[in-house]
Formats: structure tokens, sequence, C-alpha cells
């Protein structure tokens, strides 16, 4: 029984007989700026950082969806769930700058804030 002839074991392929497929890398890249995003906006200090790398993800992830159409393209599922990501942590980045420059142009809300900080200061002294 020669090398050829013999079954293949464990699901293996031989090296010449891959499928063709290959996953579009603009998907995979929004997907992963799709998360990133995501959690930079969650943590709110990186909102900005976040936002930013949500625009990043949404336009990945357009490229990538063109690119499936090809033929030999596979990742449309990928694209699909790195938009998904990036428009919403774009979304919550806009609502978190919308929400805070509301309240920073709020002036009794900030004499609120202020108030807080000097009376915690002062408990801090005694």
């Amino acid at each position: 029984m020669t090398a050829s002839s013999e079954p293949m074991r464990g699901g293996a392929r031989p090296m010449g007989s891959a499928s063709g497929a290959k996953t579009s890398a603009a998907a995979t890249f929004s997907l992963v700026f799709g998360v990133a995003a995501l959690l930079s906006v969650l943590t709110a200090i990186l909102a900005s950082v976040g936002l930013l790398l949500g625009i990043i993800g949404v336009i990945l992830a357009i490229v990538g969806l063109r690119m499936v159409r090809r033929p030999g393209v596979t990742g449309r599922g990928v694209a699909i769930g790195g938009l998904v990501l990036s428009a919403l942590a774009v979304l919550i980045g806009l609502a978190l700058a919308a929400g805070i420059s509301t309240f920073i142009n709020n002036q009794a809300a900030v004499d609120r804030l202020e108030k807080r900080v000097t009376d915690l200061r002062d408990k801090l002294n005694d």
C-alpha cells in the first residue's frame, strides 16, 4: 500500500487540495476593531478612542462585505458582526459625548458637582 492510496486519518487533507476560500482580511479586522471600540467606549475614559475605532470598524466592515461578493472569499458573518459591534460603539460613543457635553453646559449641574467635591474635600481634611 502506497502513501497515496492510504485513507486519510483525522480529516487531514493533502497539501495541494485546499478549498481555496479565504476569509476577507477587512472583515476580520472590522470585527477586531468593533470589539476594541466597544470595550473602549464602555470604559467611558477612552470613549473618544472607541469612537474613532468604531468609525474605522464600520468602514472596514463595508469593505469586507464588498470583498465577500468575490468568488473564493468568505467572511460575510464576520463582517456583519464587525459592522454591528462598530456601529454600536459609535452610537454609544456619540450618546456619551452628547451626555457629557450637555452636563458640562448645564451650570446648575456643574455647581452641584463642585459643591459635592468641596464637601468631600472638607471631610478628608477633618
